[in-house]
């Protein structure tokens, strides 16, 4: 039986992810692209993913083909790099059964909560998310991709459309528009930029997965957020998702 949430940790559930076998369940409803549930069997244990092959993914205009899984990733790193834990963890697996493509721990989320239920009470959660949005630029942050675990963490799910050079940002946080941005917050961002001019093993993995350019505005976009320290206005109706939730 797959373990929950609360019983693995990030460690194993990487283990897991990145050694275990892979079984697709079934598609997932209500997707854009092609995006199932997976358990993954590994040594020291089994979870289920959300496994999403490149051969899934739907064209689109701004974003390169067969990219968005490793953006997944991508943000992952960027996540634990930051230390804010918005993003499952995520791998991404050469031999999927459909091909290769990323695969991210499932969350056992509580869907009757998202976004617009949890705000204001979970605030500083938004804003930490809010602020990991700006620094991927993160082009789709619904209401529904934000999931409340069985721990009571809320996580950020369906990164695919993100850190592209140019700016992008569409979400529904927008609450935060114009205030500062905490200072722990612009610390971590300012590491982060610093960082990502270094050799660190998970820096080499980003240039795997992201062109330099977008690598380039990545570190521009955390170095802007540790320096202006202030959250945006949405600049027209183009800022929002669709659907909200």
């Amino acid at each position: 039986m797959a373990e929950s949430t609360a019983e693995l940790d990030g460690a194993r559930a990487l283990r897991i992810l990145r050694e275990g076998t892979i079984r697709p369940r079934g598609l997932m409803p209500d997707c854009s692209n092609y995006t199932y549930l997976a358990q993954v069997r590994g040594h020291d244990g089994d979870l289920l993913a959300v496994y999403k092959p490149a051969s899934g993914e739907m064209p689109l205009d701004d974003f390169p083909d067969g990219t968005l899984g490793k953006r997944e990733v991508a943000a992952y790193l960027v996540s634990e790099a930051l230390g804010w834990r918005v993003v499952p963890p995520t791998v991404y697996r050469a031999d999927g059964p459909h091909g290769p493509g990323s695969l991210q721990q499932f969350i056992a989320a509580d869907l009757s909560q998202h976004y617009f239920t949890m705000m204001p009470k979970r605030a500083e959660d938004f804003r930490m998310m809010a602020a990991f949005d700006c620094i991927v630029n993160n082009a789709d942050r619904k209401s529904g991709h934000c999931l409340l675990d069985d721990t009571g963490h809320i996580w950020g799910v369906d990164n695919g459309l993100t850190f592209h050079p140019l700016p992008k940002l569409r979400t529904v946080i927008w609450e935060f528009g114009g205030e500062a941005v905490p200072q722990t917050l612009r610390s971590d961002a300012g590491m982060l930029a610093e960082r990502l001019l270094g050799d660190e093993p998970w820096v080499k993995r980003l240039r795997q997965l992201l062109a330099a350019a977008e690598l380039r505005t990545l570190a521009q976009r955390a170095g802007r957020v540790a320096k202006d320290g202030t959250f945006p206005h949405p600049s027209s109706r183009w800022a929002y998702p669709w659907p909200l939730v």
